[in-house]
């Protein structure tokens, strides 16, 4: 799976984390291994251009999904036998998304991690203009997100083992290697 990013925000970000946060939410919908998108953070005066000219609607927002023209709305690509296809476009913005975070009493990087897997559900065909597609989405939403949330939680748990077994194998003396060994 192919996932580009840049940050064009001013903001600095967790950029490998947010690819992290794309690629389970396109592995958990099972979309093609050979999938593309793009993630793009930008600051708020082109999240306010992009928002009024695509949306008609002013100001900026936190996220917004921009589908490649060429994929089958009519059928999601997380559908059985999904061929590989160029997604398209998650746009974030950083600075929009620190005030939600602040709201939310969490971390950017959490409200940044939702708004990815929100673009990613939106690039694969879900929205949340009905009642009835918004529970479906923000249900998804929520289920790939504390999926992701604890998978992150488990590799920080095994790395700070990893560093505290380290500690102690060199206080033991065991951390040197044997003679004729590369260190």
């Amino acid at each position: 799976m192919s996932i580009e990013i840049a940050n064009e925000s001013g903001v600095d970000v967790d950029e490998t984390s947010i690819v992290a946060a794309a690629r389970f939410a396109l592995d958990k919908m099972e979309v093609s291994p050979l999938a593309e998108l793009s993630v793009l953070c930008v600051t708020l005066d082109v999240m306010e251009d992009l928002h009024q000219r695509w949306m008609d609607l002013p100001g900026p927002t936190d996220v917004m999904a921009f589908p490649m023209d060429e994929l089958d709305s009519s059928r999601r690509p997380d559908a059985p036998d999904a061929s590989p296809a160029l997604l398209g476009d998650i746009v974030l913005c950083p600075a929009f998304a620190k005030d939600q975070a602040k709201a939310a009493g969490h971390g950017l990087l959490d409200e940044l991690h939702l708004l990815t897997v929100h673009g990613v559900l939106h690039l694969l065909g879900y929205d949340h203009a009905e009642p009835a597609e918004e529970r479906e989405m923000f249900g998804l939403q929520k289920r790939i997100l504390g999926e992701f949330q604890a998978a992150v939680a488990a590799l920080d748990a095994r790395d700070a083992q990893r560093n505290v077994d380290d500690r102690v194998l060199g206080v033991a003396g065991l951390d040197t290697p044997a003679p004729g060994e590369t260190p």
